[in-house]
């Protein structure tokens, strides 16, 4: 088709609004048909997941510290603010020459198709929702812009002959028109997408159905005193729903439990395939563990501690037998991200576990079901694989992992730190006497001590809650007395090789460290 004259501005948001409404039919006709399919096949799915991984460590630092556990929103608002862009600009392209806008259109397509194809587990199949969306999108932008020109055509006839208007505003009628079918079909396509592959998931089910066995080590009692008391610390037990998620899926996986199965190999004298009903016939454990991200900035929330049950990994490479000269073990998740862990920690007498369970529920399905891995000590980029298939014996000097390829440290173990939880920062407190509180971890060595200091004065030892174990967060208190006016509070923890570093240093390349201070006012 040939642009029959440039555009004037009324014509170009028009030649805009009908490449964002054929862009929505792309997407929604994709949506639909990757429903019978799977999640991969979704375009926005796999361009975000693709963008996550060529996503530089500053950036994920960036992203997680200023929009928290919603960053995935924040990308898919972003994501979507951008193709709307994109979607105008062609729209306009289309409108002056259609064959430079038929080409940005393929273009964009063979980008998803590329995202799509890239993704783990992914065959040419799943890319045939977006190349049908692509050519439906196609022909809708084709039928918008024609009806855009002819109106056009048909306002510059009646300014020449001085005729009356008329047929300009039936042909104006008839774009908009088209354009709000295009825009209702390609929401109906979208909507109705997520509702055939909601119908479809059977994994809901079978998760509210599961039942577990008794465990053959079961967790310890938590010993009277593990929480301060302080109002406004958090509970010493996160709740499954307040517990943080950050990882790389951007659809979280849906896995049969019938077909689910793990796969231990590498460097190993015999490989070992799990299924899930091996593990539940297994002698699983069961122990409280907190878990910490290393992109939680000091003072941050991402930590938590829950109860989990699973399977001891040191019997699991027991069984399978690690040649001597390797000492790391890769995990790979069902949607490709992996972790490499130190080999010997996973041997030795901490709780590793492949968790099942978690505080007494089958694992969420956003925090790995039907398995994942639980390693104290560890932050969760070198360890805590969600959707966990695969397990290969290897070596540090063979094999990187998901994160360790963007510039993250290979090994991963968890700094000591101590947080204020209370008083919030910029709060408003009575002046006088009160109670300030917080959290400190060294996972796997444990707390011996908090210290606050008030103002920059001396150094005063807090009150310890009781412990449960090394492996879990531990609560601290301490009353203060301070006048009206502003003031600040630091804490340190100690652990059995000392004081937490005072030395400030970024999430990257191995987690975030310092003292943390909160300033507040008294009233």
């Amino acid at each position: 088709m040939k642009a029959l004259r440039r555009p004037g501005r009324k014509e170009s948001l028009l030649a805009a609004l009908a490449g964002i409404v054929s862009a929505g039919l792309v997407l929604g006709v994709a949506e639909l048909l990757g429903s019978f399919l799977t999640a991969r096949a979704a375009p926005l799915i796999a361009l975000g997941s693709t963008f996550i991984d060529f996503t530089p460590p500053w950036l994920k630092d960036f992203a997680i510290a200023t929009f928290g556990t919603n960053d995935k929103v924040a990308l898919f608002v972003g994501m979507g603010v951008t193709i709307v862009i994109l979607a105008a600009i062609l729209g306009v392209v289309a409108y002056r020459k259609w064959v430079l806008g038929v080409a940005g259109v393929v273009l964009m397509g063979a980008v998803i198709v590329a995202a799509v194809i890239s993704r783990a587990g992914a065959t040419l199949l799943d890319a045939v929702p977006t190349v049908i969306g692509t050519a439906v999108g196609l022909l809708a932008l084709r039928y918008l812009i024609r009806a855009l020109h002819a109106a056009n055509d048909d306002g510059a006839h009646s300014a020449e002959t001085d005729t009356n208007a008329a047929t300009n505003g039936t042909s104006r009628r008839t774009f908009f028109a088209a354009a709000g079918i295009t825009a209702v079909i390609a929401g109906a396509a979208a909507a109705g997408g997520r509702a055939i592959a909601g119908a479809r998931n059977t994994v809901n089910m079978a998760r509210e159905a599961l039942t577990f066995p008794t465990p053959a080590s079961a967790a310890p009692a938590i010993p009277a005193g593990v929480e301060s008391g302080v109002d406004g610390v958090v509970p010493w037990v996160t709740p499954n729903p307040d517990f943080y998620r950050i990882d790389t899926a951007l659809s979280v996986p849906q896995i049969d439990l019938e077909t689910w199965e793990l796969r231990v190999h590498g460097m190993v004298e015999e490989e070992i395939t799990m299924t899930f009903q091996d593990l539940l016939d297994a002698e699983l454990i069961e122990r409280h563990i907190t878990l910490t991200c290393v992109s939680n900035p000091v003072g941050g929330n991402l930590a938590g501690n829950a109860k989990w049950l699973g399977y001891p990994i040191r019997e699991l490479l027991a069984r399978a037998r690690p040649t001597g000269d390797a000492d790391m073990v890769l995990s790979t998740s069902t949607d490709g991200f992996s972790a490499s862990t130190p080999l010997p920690i996973l041997q030795d007498d901490r709780d590793a576990m492949l968790a099942i369970s978690m505080n007494g529920e089958p694992l969420p399905l956003e925090h790995g079901f039907p398995v994942r891995m639980v390693v104290p000590g560890l932050y969760g980029y070198v360890s805590a694989t969600k959707w966990v298939v695969d397990l290969e014996v290897t070596r540090f000097a063979d094999k990187t992992a998901y994160w360790t390829d963007r510039g993250w440290s290979e090994k991963g173990p968890i700094k000591t730190m101590a947080r204020v939880e209370v008083p919030r920062s910029f709060a408003q407190v009575p002046a006088g006497t009160s109670t300030i509180g917080g959290s400190a971890w060294a996972q796997h060595r444990g707390i011996t001590k908090v210290e606050v200091q008030i103002d920059g004065g001396d150094w005063e030892e807090a009150t310890l809650a009781a412990e449960a174990s090394v492996d879990t967060w531990r609560q601290w208190s301490h009353e203060i007395t301070v006048d009206s006016g502003s003031h600040t509070v630091r804490a340190r923890a100690y652990d059995p090789d000392g004081v937490q570093t005072e030395e400030r240093a970024d999430t990257v390349p191995n987690g975030a460290s310092g003292w943390q201070s909160v300033q507040f006012t008294a009233e």
